[in-house]
Formats: C-alpha cells, structure tokens, sequence
C-alpha cells in the first residue's frame, strides 16, 4: 500500500539579523501550514510541520532527505511553502530560464534557490509521486520581478531594495553554489521522480498574504470543499485559477516526466 508524508513550511517572518534588518513580516503563512498539515492527515498523510523559526534551510532539506529515504515507488511526498519569494540573478544560464533569473524560498535564515529544492528531489526514487504547492511571489517554475510593486503592503515578495542589498552581500556566495549545483547535478533519467507543482503565481507575478489564508491558499482550500473535490490536478489548478484575479494567476508546471495517471489523480491521493 502507497505511503504519504507531507513537508509544510510557514513563515510568517524571517531571521532580521540575516536579511540587513528586515522582518518580513507577514499575516497568514502558518495559518497556511497548519491548514495545509490538517488537509494532508485528513488525506492520510504523515506530516512534519516547520514553522517561522524553524524554516531554516538546512531543517527544510532535513526534512526532505528524511523523506527522501522514506519513500519509495508509487510513495508520495506533498511539499507546500507559504512565505516570501525571492529572485537572484541565474549565472550559470544552464536553467533555461527565460528572464535569467533563479527563483527563491525566502527561508528563514537564508533565500533557498529553486535548484536546490530541484536537487533535493532528484533524491527520491524513480516513481515517487511528488506534489508541491508553493504560496509565494515569483513561484511559476520554483522547482526549477525585481522591478514589481514590492513595498505594498500585503504581498509576499521581499522588497526590490532588499533584495539587491542582500544579493550584493551574498553575490559571491548565490554565484558559488549555482555552480556547485551545476557541477554537482546527476545526468539525466529516463526514469525518476514526477514532480507536480501548483503555484500561487507566475514567476513575474507576486502572490497576496490575507487575514486568514494566503488568496491562493485560501482560494485552494475552497476548491478542494472538505474533500468534495473530486477531478485531476489538471482541474484543480483550473479551479483555483478561476477564483483569483489575473494579476495573481496560478501556474501548474511539471518536471521529471509526472505519469499521465498521476496528472490524473484526485490531488493528495496516497
């Protein structure tokens, strides 16, 4: 019998001495977590729950090799983030990324760059179902705009000026390990994980906090109804997508070859 565990990560505010005295203080995100957690029991998952100071980069890959270890063919691991996302400049230019650009998890203590989310699951067995939901800024390919409206409140985006004094901090050390992932990254597969994500927004887009939930978690929680949801991924990302505006449009992106049944699948089916 298929296993699950579910991995959620809210952070409602981020480690100030790491970010140039910056907070990033938001509302809802581990009201996300929790909600998100509650959905994944419900659903018969095993679920570990990282909230604000513990969504550290090195707990988050913790709790990814753990599960990595874990789970094996038709297994499946849910991932869902609530918090800021980021962008730093992509020099390795081997991503295929259109605006050159790596996207980030705001992570407590440090940005955490969407290759190295990439690399964690490449460390899962061929066949494990993987589905991730992401609730922040700049998250239409994360598992793979400076510019934007970044100072309004209620969005979970770090602010352009932030960004580019953090990025000029720690522009040595972005450029090191992008290369190390490079250079670090195992040959392609025919075969390995499938990995579907859900994201708030695309990658130029920025997501809205809320009172209670996060608009694309809230939006998401609606759809699924308590479990009355009963269409594929494919027509879940539809439904969400038709109750948010068009300046925050939810993307559906795949890597690793997801088989055709699991597109098909009720979402968090074990």
């Amino acid at each position: 019998m298929p296993a699950g565990l579910s991995i959620h990560v809210g952070l409602n505010k981020v480690d100030p001495d790491r970010y140039e005295g910056w907070d990033g203080e938001l509302v809802a995100c581990e009201n996300d977590a929790r909600d998100m957690a509650a959905l994944a029991r419900s659903a018969g998952f095993d679920d570990t729950v990282l909230m604000t100071p513990d969504g550290t980069v090195d707990q988050v890959t913790a709790a990814l090799r753990q599960a990595a270890a874990k789970l094996t063919a038709d297994d499946i691991l849910l991932f869902t983030y609530s918090g800021h996302g980021g962008q730093v400049p992509d020099v390795t230019g081997s991503d295929d990324e259109p605006d050159a650009l790596d996207e980030t998890l705001v992570l407590y203590d440090r940005q955490f760059l969407d290759d190295e989310l990439h690399r964690e699951f490449q460390g899962f067995a061929d066949g494990v179902r993987v589905l991730t939901l992401l609730d922040c800024c700049h998250s239409g390919t994360s598992i793979e705009l400076p510019g934007a409206a970044a100072s309004d409140a209620g969005v979970r985006l770090m602010p352009v000026y932030r960004q580019q004094q953090i990025l000029e901090r720690d522009r040595a050390f972005f450029e090191d390990l992008q290369r190390s992932l490079e250079k670090s990254a195992p040959p392609p597969r025919d075969t390995g994980p499938g990995v579907v994500l859900i994201s708030a927004c695309q990658d130029n887009q920025v997501a809205s906090d809320g009172p209670v939930n996060g608009a694309f978690t809230g939006a998401l929680l609606e759809v699924w109804d308590g479990g009355a949801f009963r269409g594929g991924h494919r027509a879940f990302h539809r439904a969400i997508q038709r109750r948010l505006p068009p300046a925050q449009s939810p993307n559906l992106h795949t890597t690793g070859s997801p088989s055709p049944a699991f597109l098909r699948q009720r979402p968090f089916t074990v």
